[in-house]
């Protein structure tokens, strides 16, 4: 397990590499890949385990992890690449014509660390409760993880699949939602408010924990630690994780904005001016 402040400066260059990416391409998400540096780097760096030098689709004896939000793909490649599934080098392809890293994680490019096509919003959650309970079946103690965005809360078949995790006793399953209070249209809110999240996935059976510092590294690994002791208790369990679109990069925080949209020229050097070079650009 890596130690703290190793992690810390990890998640400095993480948000490098996420405006370098969508920068050079003139396209991606920036503002949620920068809100959940901390969880991403916490959940590889010091809460699951896993073998990225012998990566396979089925991950038997190894915690999987699930990202149905598939459109903060900067940050999961960043991610997956600084812990070793595939060269860092490798994302400067983000984007790009026959590219493995494409815009949304896709499983026909064969890389390392995706396990599923994500993007389509609201299917995540279904996709993980399916590899839990294959777990379960094979005796295998691992835990799977799962990612989602606030606004994908307005997708029906994740309800469906709150109901039926709780339902089902599936209690090796830790999903977390990104609860920055925006979406693509403006503030969530205002698209389609979701009312008392913590009410209703408790309502729906699940344990709910609720994180207020999401971007905020030793709170974020301290929930996810205490999501795994809730584990094999009969209940899935939920992380209410708030935090900041954009977080690190003080213009792209506090709007959706930059939800999908590319910093230019200007503003990657902005950008980048507030963030430190801690373990060298790719």
């Amino acid at each position: 397990m890596a130690q703290t402040e190793d992690l810390k400066k990890l998640c400095a260059q993480v948000r490098r590499d996420i405006v370098r990416m969508v920068h050079a391409v003139s396209s991606g998400h920036p503002g949620g890949s920068l809100g959940c540096v901390e969880y991403l780097v916490a959940l590889y760096g010091s809460i699951m385990k896993y073998d990225p030098r012998n990566f396979t689709m089925d991950g038997k004896n190894e915690d999987l992890f699930f990202l149905s939000n598939g459109h903060i793909s900067p940050v999961f490649y960043s991610v997956l690449a600084h812990n070793g599934f595939f060269p860092v080098e490798e994302l400067r392809t983000f984007r790009k014509l026959n590219s493995r890293l494409q815009g949304h994680p896709t499983t026909h490019e064969n890389l390392p660390g995706v396990r599923i096509a994500s993007g389509s919003l609201g299917q995540g959650m279904s996709v993980a409760i399916g590899a839990a309970l294959a777990k379960k079946l094979n005796k295998d103690a691992s835990i799977v993880y799962s990612l989602h965005g606030d606004g994908e809360l307005q997708e029906g078949q994740i309800w469906e699949a709150a109901m039926y995790a709780a339902g089902n006793k599936v209690d090796n399953l830790i999903s977390t939602v990104d609860y920055n209070g925006r979406q693509i249209d403006g503030d969530v809110d205002k698209v389609l408010p979701l009312g008392n999240l913590r009410a209703k996935f408790e309502a729906f059976g699940w344990t709910v924990i609720d994180n207020p510092k999401g971007n905020d590294l030793e709170a974020v690994t301290s929930s996810l630690q205490e999501a795994k002791t809730l584990s094999g208790k009969g209940k899935p369990v939920m992380i209410l994780m708030h935090t900041e679109m954009g977080a690190g990069v003080d213009f792209m925080m506090g709007t959706h904005k930059w939800h999908g949209s590319a910093p230019n020229d200007e503003q990657l050097k902005k950008a980048l001016d507030q963030l430190p070079v801690t373990l060298g650009d790719y």
